[in-house]
């Protein structure tokens, strides 16, 4: 029988079409962007493409968009471009941010600045007042993210970013696990930078994005060469670049298509967990959420080895952040929530993408029923 994936939020697979694309800068297309020789210009003509494809996607504008290594790189540049640009002092971010934003903002207290965490509540939200009444003149960003990677939860990042532009403070949204997810629009969101990568929705991986609103200070992260505009030196990923641009032209075809028949499918699944599955305990808004997402604690279980167990069974899911793994610290999400640790390290997330069915669905409940009836008996 077939694997089931059920960790979408970690990654994706990459989409047929998107290979497609990359495979001609992999092989004859091999040009350096940078050269004014006649596959340099065709290069550079691939890079142009994909860039309007990124900003068309986000309703941004294709000069504003900076291709980066991912997500990572993305979230770095932000936070610490902001903070060199403008020489203030402070950042504001949530507690439950990306380690992408949180070790950099580690690294930011040991050189003497200033951090402001904010809590969420049991549902893993920011309060938007306390955000705000936060901001102040020594504030170089503030940086909440759009969708929680752990629980899905949605953040009024909305509400903040407008708050920080009537303040005189550059506004940054951590929108890796929503776009693709979710309709993604800058100016909607109002904020002034806004990071993605490929990876979460089907194309490849090693390539994200900044999108920079024009004319927001920022201090490159990456020197050297004139790339990206003077933006982030580094002669460009091609292939990866054009696969990420293919990507966000075949999710912003399908995404209404994508998200109702995904919301379906989670809905299914969160379902069947609550008549099946004893003692589950539900983690994440209940309606403010990404579509995709179920994390469900049983406390008294062993997350890590209930997905082993569910492994062996043919079914992928994840207890947490891929990039946590190996980590001996329960979600550092949930705990923020107020969960306790026995609920934090009794957490499993699965998170749903294009290509679920309802029969996957319904044999994921019938292995973690198997598991955690065996678990139990095992004490």
């Amino acid at each position: 029988m077939e694997r089931i994936y059920l960790d979408h939020n970690a990654t994706t697979p990459v989409d047929p079409l998107v290979v497609d694309a990359m495979l001609p800068y992999l092989t004859t297309e091999f040009g350096n962007p940078s050269a004014i020789t006649h596959e340099g210009r065709r290069a550079r003509l691939a890079l142009d493409r994909a860039r309007r494809q990124v900003a068309d996607f986000i309703g941004g504008d294709p000069a504003e968009v900076v291709f980066t290594s991912g997500g990572t790189e993305a979230d770095n540049q932000a936070l610490l471009g902001a903070v060199a640009a403008t020489g203030r002092n402070r950042v504001i971010t949530s507690a439950i941010e990306h380690q992408a934003i949180l070790t950099p903002c580690e690294q930011l207290e040991r050189d003497g600045l200033t951090v402001t965490r904010l809590g969420v509540d049991g549902h893993g939200q920011v309060d938007p007042d306390e955000a705000i009444a936060a901001l102040g003149d020594d504030v170089a960003l503030v940086s909440v993210m759009l969708a929680n990677n752990d629980v899905g939860t949605l953040q009024p990042v909305e509400a903040i970013a407008a708050a920080a532009l009537d303040r005189g403070v550059l506004s940054h949204t951590d929108a890796i696990q929503a776009v693709g997810k979710l309709p993604v629009d800058v100016n909607e969101l109002g904020v002034d930078l806004l990071s993605l990568s490929g990876h979460k929705f089907h194309g490849p991986k090693g390539v994200g994005a900044l999108w920079i609103r024009g004319g927001t200070p920022i201090t490159p992260l990456l020197r050297g060469g004139s790339h990206e505009s003077r933006r982030r030196a580094g002669t460009e990923n091609v292939a990866g670049i054009v696969g990420l641009g293919r990507a966000c032209e075949l999710a912003r075809e399908r995404l209404d298509e994508d998200v109702a028949r995904i919301r379906g499918l989670r809905d299914r699944l969160e379902s069947a967990i609550r008549a099946r599955v004893e003692g589950g305990e539900f983690n994440g808004h209940p309606d403010q959420r990404l579509p995709n997402v179920v994390n469900v604690s049983f406390p008294g279980v062993d997350a890590e080895l209930a997905l082993m167990n569910l492994d062996v069974l043919g079914v992928t899911v994840s207890s947490g952040s891929a990039c946590s793994s190996g980590s001996p610290e329960p979600s550092h999400v949930l705990l923020a929530m107020g969960r306790d640790r026995e609920r934090a390290e009794g957490a499993i997330r699965m998170s749903l993408g294009r290509d679920n069915s309802e029969d996957e669905i319904d044999r994921t409940v019938d292995a973690l029923h198997e598991v955690l009836e065996r678990l139990r008996e095992m004490g």
